[in-house]
């Protein structure tokens, strides 16, 4: 596993200037100031060995306390760079989660670089809230979400919000800000 490198700078600016700055998830700043997310990735080629890695991390995380380590993003550059094979491999990821018995405790969501809602159009700027540089798996504590659901009763107007910024911004600006994070090299 890796811990620095281009893909990770470019993920970290990602997080940086598009989830914080453009507020897509207001949950997001308070980890990533205090320092507790973790940024890793992954070197596999196949899902095998994918699996592998994610199994660690969902250990480790499962492990740490939530004071030291809330969040991890496990960056997969190099393997299911096709999205539906992406969205494919998301089964298997939540039976890790469960076959670990941490439903309930973590769970997996997913962001890549050609994300597609079911329903949309691959240009449906709507895309743009899941799209990162590379394909990403986001392990969240449960108890985290709980928490920052509590502090931010209206959670539900999440998505509407981030709808209405990615059409505000339109497919030239997403792609302007794409691009300040394909330069973090």
């Amino acid at each position: 596993m890796i811990t620095d490198s281009p893909a990770l700078d470019q993920t970290r600016t990602w997080v940086e200037q598009a989830v914080i700055g453009l507020n897509l998830c207001p949950f997001a700043k308070a980890p990533q100031v205090k320092g507790l997310v973790r940024y890793v990735q992954s070197e596999a080629t196949d899902p095998a060995v994918l699996l592998s890695d994610l199994l660690d991390e969902l250990q480790r995380l499962s492990k740490s306390p939530a004071d030291r380590l809330e969040t991890t993003l496990l960056v997969h550059p190099l393997v299911f760079t096709d999205f539906a094979d992406f969205n494919d491999f998301l089964g298997v990821a939540e039976d890790a989660v469960a076959d670990l018995g941490l439903e309930g405790v973590i769970q997996v969501a997913s962001f890549h670089p050609d994300y597609r809602f079911e329903g949309t159009t691959a240009d449906d700027i709507s895309n743009a809230t899941n799209r990162s540089p590379h394909p990403t798996l986001h392990l969240i504590r449960e108890d985290s979400i709980d928490r920052a659901v509590a502090a931010f009763p209206e959670a539900e107007t999440i998505f509407e919000a981030n709808m209405a910024t990615m059409e505000r911004m339109g497919p030239a600006g997403w792609a302007a800000l794409a691009e300040s994070w394909k330069k973090a090299v």
